[in-house]
């Protein structure tokens, strides 16, 4: 029922009369901002002889309650307050006439509505199972009780009180206190007349008196840093990418082609706005034949130099480059160029910055309580309390938000064993064992077997990937099973022990061959993606053609034939930008690939551009062939034809599609021709044809090639080796 329809006997006309004043407790917690319900105060409420009207307007020289376009002025009882007693036999529909020295505003008073969040809403977040909590937190635009304006929520349970500030209220939260729904925590006020476009902040009070501002939590759009704000925000975009949507689920992630262009869209093109990328990245990426693009974190962080892993607004997408509805259009926009959309998550840990996540309401609430527990040990940062409710809730809901409000096709969850081991890079001494006596965080585990399950459940087609570098169990195994539910799992060592056999001199390959082949004692344990991501070109890494040995012809061979080889092993492959042309220097946020290489006037076409049109053509030789990816998670999709011959530095294996079909792939990371080389074949083919060699004039190499087919003779082949160089042959 609302204020309105109160009703009070008889009485005589509206003339205001003197009310009593407020209690001095509730008036100094009012103005101090650390009152739990201002709606009790403020507003109108019934009393003897009529409803009394109080009101808070800092910096007012009047007040007065407008009641069919008649003002009744209140009395100010300083600080701000405005009062009085209207011998009203009801609440009837009201406005507030402010006077300030300078100007006169005719507002709604937010203190004359009821809650906007439902009693249901409250339910689920003290459950934590509000799978669309950023339809119940933070600023939502709406119309409550037939007015327009903007609802406002937060999760503070330890803050004595809660304010919105904002630009609208110069900053100063005093006007406009929010009211506690009871041991839910959350705190809530709807501000009409306060729209899209609106930035603000909650000024909180801690349990300690202590006064700070704070980013909401659940900011959907903020300010371009260095600028903090968040801002009120709400989705006006008609999707085009129906189709997509209807059929990127069809077939299973793992029998599928799934070719990956990790990217950092800020320095992808420095400068390009999310609109104007989506006008060129999604060409070049479909050009190439890549399936997906992945995004390092494209939710909002404070430096832009950045790689964006420290995230201070989950639920926001990075404002540099414009705005949540401009990132729509550019996942629209991939998904018409039938390119997948993967996007990196980041739930191990948040920044320390004052006006974000850390010590929200003034004690730790998204961190865990235990001080050693909380801090990360790598990063300076916080990790998340995956054992708190609600905490848990805020990441769940969050990597549904990207799925369901952005069109998101994949979660790469970023640094999973940091998350999974509480004694991760922690000495003795440094860390408790769980229960049962293991160094396994459970909490965590739970956390994102829930994540898992959740998204899965509620985005069909969507698929999850884990950065995780341990050999833990179970990661790519079904959540009923035990296992953590992921759908892929990157395969950090492969990654390593390949890089560190094609770092190695030809002559001293012969020493590390099983780094190559030790891959396959562990290919089925899970579903791998074989990264050479971000993480292997930077920071002294140096980019994958300057870790070659040799000059440079030799380098970008070796380049090349690991590129083939990883193309044709077992699991999903993903290649960071720049990459794809052999770009020899290290990644720069401020000038991004070094596109100028691939310049006509720079390089002969067998230079960098060459190495682009090799990948352009694996990855076209790739989607055609089902044999380098249907069967990539079972072992009958796989089997050696020469695994040991290390003396020659040579590799050749098998793969079969789901009908027998199989593709050959030889790999000489020798630097000799070997004419003559004997493969054993099936016998059911009659011939083979090179379909791809990676020693081609077109790519730099030296063009040691074969147009003609090749007989078996005795169950085998005899074919000249290329050097350097990786070869695959199909029936």
């Amino acid at each position: 029922m609302a204020l309105r329809d109160l009703k009070l006997p008889e009485s005589s006309s509206p003339s205001a009369g003197s009310a009593t004043a407020v209690d001095p407790s509730d008036r100094g917690r009012l103005l101090a901002g650390s009152h739990h319900d201002p709606h009790a105060l403020l507003g109108a409420h019934p009393v003897p002889g009529g409803f009394l009207f109080r009101a808070l307007r800092p910096f007012a020289r009047s007040v007065s309650v407008v009641i069919g376009g008649e003002p009744m002025a209140l009395t100010s009882e300083g600080d701000g307050l405005f009062s009085a007693v209207l011998p009203l036999k009801a609440v009837p529909a009201y406005t507030l006439r402010v006077a300030y020295e300078e100007a006169e505003y005719e507002v709604e008073d937010p203190y004359r509505f009821l809650p906007a969040l439902g009693e249901f809403d409250l339910h689920l977040i003290s459950e934590g199972r509000h799978e669309q909590l950023w339809k119940a937190l933070g600023a939502e635009p709406m119309t409550h009780q037939g007015v327009a304006g903007t609802r406002f929520t937060v999760w503070a349970p330890n803050a004595q009180g809660v304010r919105v500030a904002g630009d609208f209220t110069y900053w100063d939260g005093t006007q406009y206190p929010m009211r506690s729904l009871g041991s839910s925590g959350v705190w809530e006020l709807f501000l009409p007349g306060i729209g899209e476009g609106a930035r603000y902040k909650f000024e909180i009070t801690s349990r300690y008196g202590h006064r700070f501002l704070k980013a909401d939590p659940m900011a959907r759009r903020a300010e371009v840093p260095p600028d903090t704000a968040s801002i009120v925000t709400a989705s006006h975009y008609t999707w085009g990418d129906d189709a997509w949507m209807a059929h990127r689920g069809d077939v299973p992630v793992h029998e599928a082609p799934f070719s990956v262009y990790e990217v950092h869209l800020p320095s992808w093109r420095p400068g390009l706005t999310y609109r104007e990328l989506a006008e060129q990245l999604p060409p070049y990426v479909k050009e190439m034949g890549f399936t997906h693009v992945e995004l390092m974190p494209v939710a909002q962080h404070p430096f832009s130099g950045s790689w964006g892993y420290q995230v201070t607004g989950f639920y926001a997408p990075a404002a540099r480059l414009g705005s949540p509805d401009d990132f729509r259009y550019f996942v629209d926009a991939c998904h018409r160029a039938g390119i997948g959309v993967i996007m990196d998550w980041v739930p191990a840990h948040f920044p320390k910055d004052d006006w974000a996540l850390a010590r929200f309401d003034g004690d730790p609430l998204y961190e865990p309580g235990n001080a050693q527990r909380a801090e990360h040990p790598d990063w300076g940062t916080y990790e998340f309390d995956y054992g708190r409710t609600e905490v848990r809730n805020f990441l769940v809901a969050n990597a549904v938000y990207w799925c369901e409000e952005f069109h998101i096709d994949g979660l790469r969850v970023d640094a999973v064993a940091s998350m999974l081991y509480l004694d991760y890079s922690r000495d003795s001494g440094q860390w408790a064992p769980n229960v049962f006596g293991g160094n396994e965080d459970l909490a965590a585990k739970a956390f994102l077997q829930e994540m898992n399950a959740t998204v899965y459940r509620r985005v069909p087609g969507v698929v999850t990937i884990a950065e995780e570098s341990t050999a833990w169990d179970g990661v790519t195994r079904p959540t009923e099973g035990g296992g953590l539910g992921f759908g892929l799992k990157w395969n950090m060592g492969w990654m390593h022990d390949s890089l560190q056999y094609i770092s190695k001199e030809p002559v001293h390959r012969k020493y590390h061959h099983n780094e190559m082949t030790f891959s396959m004692m562990y290919a089925y344990s899970e579903n791998y993606v074989l990264p050479i991501s971000h993480d292997e070109v930077v920071h002294g890494k140096q980019a994958l053609v300057s870790k070659m040995p040799g000059d440079w012809w030799q380098r970008r061979a070796d380049h090349r034939a690991y590129l083939g080889f990883m193309w044709a092993h077992p699991g999903k492959q993903l290649l960071f930008m720049g990459q794809e042309f052999a770009q020899g220097a290290e990644w720069s946020e401020a000038h991004g690939p070094e596109w100028w290489l691939l310049d006509p006037g720079y390089c002969a076409q067998g230079d960098h551009r060459g190495v682009q049109d090799l990948v352009r053509d694996l990855n076209a030789v790739y989607g055609r062939t089902p044999a380098l990816w249907q069967r990539d998670t079972t072992p009958d999709g796989f089997r050696w034809v020469i695994g040991d011959a290390a003396d020659d530095n040579v590799f050749a294996f098998l793969r079969f599609d789901a009908e027998g079909a199989p593709l050959l792939a030889v790999s000489n990371f020798s630097p000799v021709v070997r004419h003559d080389y004997r493969l054993a074949v099936p016998d059911d083919v009659p011939a083979w044809f090179e379909v791809l060699n990676t020693d081609a004039a077109r790519y730099g190499g030296g063009g040691v090639v074969r147009t003609a087919p090749v007989e078996p003779e005795d169950g085998a082949i005899r074919i000249t080796l290329p050097p350097l160089a990786t070869v695959w042959l199909t029936p």
